[in-house]
């Protein structure tokens, strides 16, 4: 059994995905529009170290194996496939026709994966210092790298779209509107932004509303793009980023809280503090509006430990159902007013990130190297499939802090038109 065979009996003859191999081997259908390639032993030898998604993704991020068409279309048809699916017979035909040299090997993982043992000499999870590390590894790879992949409005989270035909650009500035009319902001307001990224919301408020804002963030890559482009703006009278981590800001008092992307790095342990910290930032009658992936139940796991995301993208992200946020919003103090699910359009907006770095790959390739833009070309690609089969979701939630009176100060009816 060639290696080519091997693999299309994982991944199933009806997948319409072909393969090729260093052996020579081929299998799948003749004329498929995407063809896996495995180039070497040492691919052989991560699925051997680490069966399943690591494994493959270290061979791919590795250049061990490469990937002839759509990243998004082959992960698609990939969805389901499993190890468990092959018969025993059929496990060790595998390993016979491997032979025992790729088995043997011990090959370290790319340079790009965060090790474990770099986060526990930082401390707990969560701990500040091990939290600014894995906001360093994940936002601090290269502006200019995520120009070309975010496009101009250097927002790298959820866009809304307005219209079937809508560019990203317009989707972005739309999901800042309304998060900044979901807070009912008014000039002379003041805004505390946490987890700002490039400034995005801040200059938004401060441009289109005349309110006083304050971001903060752990990347300072970000935090001196943010500055600048403030600055080249016109904005410094209004708005600032500064790079501090959330918990350090001095200042309190705030009409309103925006937490756009935030709460996937926070931690299930740390979130009753994390709600009572920016509910004892808000004035009586702050609105607080959380912007965050979220699973679809409280029954699957916040982490996965040995996982793709966990190890290359987000070290020690999770991810938390809505009810398990909104119930930890509640229990800090805040009343929840409102609730929405954007997972499509977080499907879409991957979409867009994913042309523009296919638009600017070989760019992109000089600029952060091969290993690099491969994970964000695995990643975005994965994502984007993830958003459509509802595994994961991106919810708003919107909470305010009542007065001493128990009043929310909300009209009885919403002044904007909430989808």
């Amino acid at each position: 059994m060639g290696l080519a065979s091997i693999f299309e009996k994982i991944v199933g003859p009806n997948s319409n995905i072909a393969f090729m191999a260093y052996d020579g081997s081929k299998a799948g259908p003749d004329g498929s529009d995407v063809t896996i390639e495995v180039k070497s032993p040492i691919a052989v030898a991560y699925l051997a170290q680490a069966p399943g998604e690591l494994g493959l993704a270290r061979a791919y991020v590795s250049g061990h194996i490469d990937v002839h068409g759509d990243m998004y279309t082959l992960l698609d048809r990939m969805w389901n496939i499993t190890t468990n699916d092959l018969t025993l017979a059929e496990k060790l035909d595998a390993v016979r026709a491997l032979g025992p040299k790729p088995l043997l090997m011990r090959v370290p993982p790319p340079p790009q994966e965060m090790r474990r043992s770099t986060l526990a000499r930082l401390g707990s999870r969560h701990a500040k210092q091990r939290d600014a590390e894995a906001i360093h590894h994940h936002y601090d790879v290269s502006n200019r790298f995520y120009e070309w992949v975010l496009g101009p409005s250097m927002a790298y989270t959820c866009a809304v779209f307005p219209r079937e035909d809508a560019t990203l650009e317009e989707a972005q500035y739309t999901k800042f509107d309304l998060v900044a009319r979901k807070l009912d902001l008014k000039p002379g307001m003041r805004l505390l932004d946490v987890g700002c990224g490039w400034g995005g919301m801040v200059m938004h408020a401060a441009r289109e509303y005349g309110v006083k804002a304050l971001g903060v963030t752990l990347s300072k890559q970000q935090a001196e793009w943010a500055q600048k482009a403030i600055v080249d703006a016109g904005l410094q009278d209004l708005a600032e980023v500064r790079f501090m981590d959330y918990r350090d800001v001095p200042e309190g008092g705030f009409d309103a809280v925006s937490s756009i992307g935030l709460t996937e790095h926070i931690g299930k342990e740390q979130l009753p503090g994390y709600f009572s910290s920016l509910y004892s930032k808000l004035k009586p009658g702050g609105r607080l509006l959380n912007h965050c992936i979220t699973r679809p139940t409280s029954t699957e796991k916040t982490i996965n430990k040995g996982g793709f995301i966990n190890r290359y993208v987000f070290p020690d992200g999770e991810l938390e159902s809505v009810g398990h946020l909104t119930t930890q919003m509640e229990n800090s103090g805040f009343e929840v007013r409102h609730e929405e699910n954007l997972r499509e359009h977080y499907a879409r907006t991957l979409k867009f990130w994913c042309e523009n770095l296919d638009d600017n790959w070989e760019d992109a390739l000089q600029e952060v190297g091969h290993g690099t833009a491969r994970v964000w070309r695995l990643y975005m690609a994965g994502c984007i499939v993830g958003f459509e089969r509802n595994k994961v979701q991106l919810h708003q939630v919107l909470g305010v802090k009542l007065d001493d009176q128990g009043a929310a100060h909300f009209p009885l009816r919403p002044s904007i038109d909430w989808p």
